[in-house]
């Protein structure tokens, strides 16, 4: 399997992130993309996947959260970091009108200069959509797309915007959201209308630790050994045995990032 986002930088994993990626592989999970999420975080990502040759790649970008940091030092500086081949992707970015940690405007503008990043290098974009899905949609369709493929990750929309993405040829990352009664359980519903060629999981760990998941870690923390969970909650969507179903993931996931 193939985690397309996990958070490795994240203070959490500081002290046992070596003993993450272990649990990982034993599990199953022998490929995972650490996300970036500002300049900052995109090298100390970069600079991890040097640890873990084959196992970690990166993607390089500036979440919305973080857009009021961009700059065009920054942006050069990202471009720098897709110079090297284990960055695989740019993101994580995006607009998030749900929390508004940056002004939408400048969101706006930060995320339309790494769409242009992507266009100009040729190279997926890993994006993030909270409460945004109009403008999101407006800002993508003014570019030409063709040659960059692109993922909405740790999708928690609605069907009609799935169905929205798909038609633009736009691929969903699936993460244990889907395994949350209170918010998450809808997705179930249509998430078998996603053709495996589009679709690809994520934990978006130390975030969104599935909440059927038994037993649960001490911590609360989720990480990329999880993945088979979800892996199998959501093959059950889709009536498939759930090795099948991670093989075909896996798939989708390695044509995406041009992974060996």
């Amino acid at each position: 399997m193939i985690d397309i986002g996990a958070n490795l930088i994240n203070k959490s994993f500081r002290d046992d992130c070596d003993e993450v990626i272990q649990r990982a592989v034993i599990s199953g999970v022998n490929k995972m993309i650490v996300t970036g999420t500002s300049v900052d975080v995109s090298e100390k990502a970069f600079e991890f996947t040097k640890q873990y040759e084959g196992v970690l790649y990166s993607t390089a970008g500036i979440h919305p959260h973080d857009a009021k940091t961009f700059s065009e030092e920054s942006l050069n500086k990202l471009k720098e970091l897709h110079s090297h081949k284990a960055v695989v992707a740019v993101g994580e970015c995006g607009l998030d009108f749900n929390r508004d940690f940056s002004p939408r405007d400048i969101q706006e503008e930060c995320f339309r200069q790494q769409v242009k990043l992507a266009v100009e290098l040729k190279k997926p974009l890993f994006l993030h959509q909270r409460d945004a899905h109009g403008k999101f949609m407006k800002v993508l369709s003014d570019y030409d797309l063709s040659d960059v493929p692109v993922v909405v990750h740790c999708f928690t929309g609605t069907e009609p915007e799935a169905m929205d993405y798909l038609q633009a040829g736009y691929f969903i990352g699936i993460t244990g959201w889907i395994c949350d009664e209170r918010r998450g359980f809808h997705i179930k519903e249509f998430v078998s209308k996603i053709p495996l060629d589009k679709l690809m999981i994520e934990t978006d760990c130390p975030y969104l630790l599935p909440r059927n998941l038994r037993p649960k870690p001490k911590k609360g923390r989720n990480e990329p050994a999880f993945l088979g969970h979800i892996a199998a909650e959501v093959a059950q969507c889709y009536e498939m045995d759930v090795e099948e179903f991670k093989k075909a993931t896996t798939k989708t996931a390695c044509s995406f990032f041009a992974l060996a």
